[in-house]
């Protein structure tokens, strides 16, 4: 189905590779007008590129301050991977995201979508309720403390795991929070992609990496995930709110069968 987003403006953080560079494609092709934000220039499928730190707190309001009105959706793509140190990660991949996302909602016109990349990753949330919980007040001051008090460390990809972890309960804790104005917020939880990143991973997590491969039919590819982001964007989901899409070629099933002996 084409224009799906026609006319829609969209901002798209980690625009430049992976994910990110086949949902500003997409977006593009189906009449989107695209701004793009990533630390690495690249200005294919873009209407217009920003480059910044979503690691840095007055680097996200300098941002936003030259965001135009009227966006009608935001995607919070950008991420890093669990070889990455846990302060600088847990920076881009929580309290960048929802810095920027608490920002800019004034920009953002009635009817908008917020579309959040989220994880396989993600999927063991129920175990980590009471960090998640501490994390509420989780700030750029007291990152430090929290990373040792809930033991959030990269050892292991675990402060990977839990960023996506807490993104998935925000997103369905915000399922009402602009209700008034008509903006809905979702999740894609994408399983393991080949991007550049996918390395990382591999690294990261040895057999774990492993076990999903082999039970994999294969990996995901930007084009598996972009298609359903585009499709949180579109007015077809005005009625879909704080849910969780597992775009993961059956992982997320696998694992929650195996869990409960199904």
């Amino acid at each position: 189905m084409r224009d799906l987003v026609k006319g829609k403006r969209i901002v798209v953080t980690g625009s430049s590779s992976g994910i990110g560079a086949e949902t500003a494609r997409i977006l593009t092709e189906q009449g989107a007008e695209v701004l793009g934000v990533d630390l690495t220039k690249n200005f294919d499928n873009v209407e217009e590129f920003y480059r910044a730190d979503l690691s840095d707190r007055a680097t996200i309001d300098a941002l936003v301050d030259v965001l135009p009105d009227g966006i009608d959706g935001l995607v919070n793509n950008a991420g890093l991977p669990p070889t990455k140190p846990a302060d600088i990660l847990l920076k881009v991949n929580l309290l960048g995201l929802k810095h920027l996302t608490y920002k800019i909602v004034p920009k953002l016109a009635d009817g908008a979508s917020i579309v959040n990349v989220a994880s396989l990753a993600g999927h063991g949330w129920p175990k980590a309720v009471d960090a998640i919980k501490a994390s509420e007040t989780l700030t750029w001051d007291n990152l430090d403390a929290f990373i040792s008090r809930w033991q959030v460390s990269s050892e292991g990809g675990r402060s990977y795991f839990f960023s996506k972890e807490a993104l998935l309960v925000w997103t369905m804790q915000n399922r009402w929070t602009w209700r008034d104005r008509g903006i809905r917020m979702n999740a894609v939880s994408p399983g393991p992609v080949d991007t550049p990143i996918l390395p990382d991973f591999i690294e990261t997590l040895g057999e774990r990496a492993k076990e999903d491969r082999d039970t994999m039919d294969r990996p995901g590819t930007p084009q598996d995930i972009a298609p359903v982001i585009a499709f949180l964007l579109s007015d077809m989901t005005q009625w879909i709110r704080g849910f969780n899409i597992q775009a993961d070629g059956g992982m997320a099933s696998n694992l929650t069968c195996k869990a409960h002996g199904l």
